[in-house]
């Protein structure tokens, strides 16, 4: 089964992101993939794995270098929120959180979850090491690009 969305729902997508004042908003559903980010104006990439499609507007965005989520400093590895939302660190208020700094760490693990207008979002390290440090209280706002863990990677 192939998602479909048209042109008048991602316009729609594009003012919610204005309205709430978000700099970039991600959405996947059944492979269906759609990232949007403001910036000289909003880019918007759209892609399928079943059916690649060009996106609509050139990659070639300065707000395209604030999705790294990494970066690499004094033998830490840095993990930064991909999105703007609410930061979370356990799956729900019940249950313990998914890591406590000095547990280790697996590539792939899920560290939180950043919920975006009502999405939750798994953030999973891309790395295997031990977890050094946590930048965000659980509940609390984080914006896009904004640090959320410190990894020092298995050697």
């Amino acid at each position: 089964m192939k998602s479909k969305i048209d042109y008048k729902e991602i316009l729609k997508l594009i003012d919610l992101l204005e309205e709430r004042n978000l700099s970039a908003f991600e959405l996947e559903i059944e492979g269906f993939k759609i990232k949007i980010s403001r910036g000289n104006p909003p880019s918007i990439v759209s892609g399928s794995p079943t059916s690649p499609s060009p996106p609509l507007e050139p990659e070639a965005n300065p707000t395209t270098e604030l999705l790294e989520s990494k970066e690499t400093k004094n033998d830490l590895h840095y993990i930064s929120s991909p999105m703007v939302g609410t930061f979370y660190r356990a799956p729900d208020p019940s249950s313990p959180p998914f890591i406590e700094i000095g547990e280790s760490v697996q590539k792939n693990q899920t560290l939180c979850i950043i919920e975006a207008m009502k999405l939750m979002n798994e953030i999973e390290s891309d790395i295997d090491g031990v977890l050094e440090e946590i930048f965000v209280q659980n509940g609390k706002p984080v914006e896009y690009g904004k640090k959320l863990f410190a990894i020092k990677p298995e050697k």
